[in-house]
């Protein structure tokens, strides 16, 4: 023990001024960890007491119950279903209802990710720090040769960066653990955030179940609705009659038949006996080029 108390004493001593900064960034890192670790389990443990009391009282569907347990407890899962509850007051629509337990996650969320990730942050520093300490050092080093014994200049040498070398060492020592608990507590915080989303969704599936929330009905839509995409009304059908025409030549005996256009509306039948406008145009026409209809 008395040998192991030497060897660190002495690593200090010759480490140089660059090993109390980077011990002091270890020592913040390790009160960090520590810190997210107690709170974490202490965190999981409450959500798991608080839903697993919240159950029953879930399943038997006793809103007043529910809500005054909600008021009393301080669980992250049990301030997130408070949120829910509050908004089936206003509306049952389970849209809503998830859009209010949403925002109650964003409010426990960071409560449980804050400081983790200075971890990481702290362990960066440290490795620089024992870089800067090692750079520096050889540059005392190399200029203390400069001025030594040419017999010495080796020995001396060897001595200083090795000496330069133990800020490096002791950086690394420290980063090399703060990015294994940065990693440790990100999977631990991931794995109570993805249990309070799995409690959120069950609260609302059963919530949705004894019909407490509506999960949302399609409109029907009528299909007499005129709708403002729709194809205009079609246009009355129009027919074609052939009216024999007289060529305008003298003496020409052919006739021409040229449709003509009516309605379909104007084409009612014509009591027999009579003639109606067009049928006496056309005897004019006849008469005019000294034909007579067969």
């Amino acid at each position: 023990m008395t040998d192991v108390y030497s060897i660190i004493v002495k690593f200090f001593q010759e480490g140089g001024f660059f090993l109390i900064p980077i011990a002091i960034v270890f020592c913040i890192g390790l009160a960090i960890a520590v810190e997210r670790w107690t709170f974490l389990n202490w965190e999981r443990m409450r959500n798991r007491k608080a839903f697993a009391e919240f159950l029953p009282l879930l399943r038997s569907t006793e809103m007043e119950k529910m809500q005054m347990y909600t008021r009393e407890n301080t669980a992250p899962i049990v301030r997130i279903i408070g949120c829910g509850l509050d908004m089936m007051k206003v509306s049952r629509q389970r849209a809503d209802v998830e859009n209010a337990m949403s925002e109650g996650m964003l409010e426990v969320m960071p409560r449980l990710e804050q400081r983790t990730s200075y971890l990481a942050v702290l362990a960066n520093i440290a490795t620089l720090l024992g870089l800067l300490g090692t750079i520096i050092g050889l540059i005392g080093a190399f200029t203390a040769v400069a001025n030594a014994d040419p017999a010495e200049k080796s020995t001396l040498l060897s001595s200083s960066i090795s000496v330069a070398m133990n800020t490096t060492a002791f950086g690394l020592i420290a980063a090399i653990p703060l990015l294994i608990l940065n990693a440790i507590l990100q999977n631990k915080t991931k794995a109570i955030i993805t249990s309070v989303e799995m409690s959120a969704v069950k609260f609302l599936n059963i919530m949705t179940l004894h019909r407490f929330i509506e999960a949302g009905v399609p409109r029907i839509i009528d299909p007499n609705a005129s709708s403002p995409f729709a194809a205009p009304p079609a246009e009355p059908a129009v027919s074609q009659q052939s009216v024999p025409v007289v060529s305008a030549g003298p003496g020409s005996d052919e006739i021409h038949e040229q449709p003509k256009q009516e309605n379909a509306q104007d084409s009612a039948e014509v009591p027999a006996g009579e003639s109606t406008a067009d049928d006496k145009d056309d005897g004019k026409k006849l008469d005019d080029g000294n034909m007579v209809p067969a």
